[in-house]
């Protein structure tokens, strides 16, 4: 072996070996955000603050991004909650509702006794009840009875479980008032399957829906139509005694409506 070939050999080892050390020094992207991460000195009320900061300008990823921050780093407390709660409006004004429902029973699962209970429970039914609510929908408007039930009838459920566990809360007159909007909403697209089924001769199943009604959407004003159905669908199935008794109802209670049977 020459001297010039040992040389060159030699030279190439050093330059591998450098190369080796140098990569293994340099951190990788998910290591320098790890690093970045720990030397984070901002307080939590800081991230917290640059938070709804970026909430009130708009850039609901930016907010999520310092949400999840707040979290990884106070892990413990009344910051993890409230930054856990405010990550699901984020999602929600963000149009992710689906993620922000996620969240938010993340929240009710890990914090059952937490002292913002009641906006968990609030947030839950305020997405519920515009979930589904497309860009068009905004613009053509239709009748809030026609869109999905099964949201309608959760957001029905989140809002009356909030009153009932917090009927002293900042949110349960508003709760209230969406209650009452989804009762309408809720009785009026019932009672429009039944008369769909009335129509189409299955009159048990609209003999159900109209009792169905009637047991669960008190204080609507479809609940007039619910017993006018059930009136039908009961001398459909040849129940007199229960069509007597249900016109008596109709009667006692809606004397104009009565006149016209």
């Amino acid at each position: 072996m020459t001297l010039q070939t040992s040389l060159s050999r030699f030279l190439s080892f050093a330059i591998l070996l450098f190369s080796l050390v140098g990569c293994s020094s340099i951190p990788s992207a998910s290591q320098q955000d790890a690093k970045s991460e720990i030397d984070d000195s901002r307080s939590a009320d800081q991230i917290l603050a640059q938070a709804r900061k970026a909430m009130k300008g708009g850039g609901y990823e930016e907010a999520i991004k310092h949400y999840e921050t707040l979290q990884a780093r106070f892990p413990l407390g009344r910051y993890a909650q409230q930054s856990l709660l405010e990550q699901g409006f984020a999602y929600y004004k963000a149009e992710e509702e689906d993620t922000a429902l996620d969240t938010i029973d993340r929240f009710i699962r890990l914090y059952p006794r937490s002292p913002i209970m009641d906006y968990g429970l609030y947030l839950r039914g305020l997405v519920n009840f515009n979930r589904g609510r497309s860009l068009t929908d905004k613009f053509f408007p239709k009748s809030f009875a026609d869109l999905d039930n099964v949201r309608q009838k959760e957001a029905f459920h989140d809002f009356s479980k909030l009153i009932t566990r917090y009927p002293n809360s900042q949110y349960a007159a508003d709760a209230k008032k969406r209650i009452q909007h989804l009762r309408n909403s809720l009785a009026k697209s019932e009672v429009n399957i039944a008369y769909y089924y009335m129509k189409r001769g299955a009159y048990l199943a609209a003999f159900n829906r109209a009792e169905y009604t009637i047991k669960h959407y008190q204080g609507s004003p479809a609940i007039v139509d619910a017993l006018v159905v059930k009136l039908q669908a009961s001398q459909k199935l040849n129940k007199p005694e229960l069509a007597a008794a249900t016109k008596r109802v109709i009667e006692l209670n809606y004397p104009e409506r009565a006149s016209k049977l």
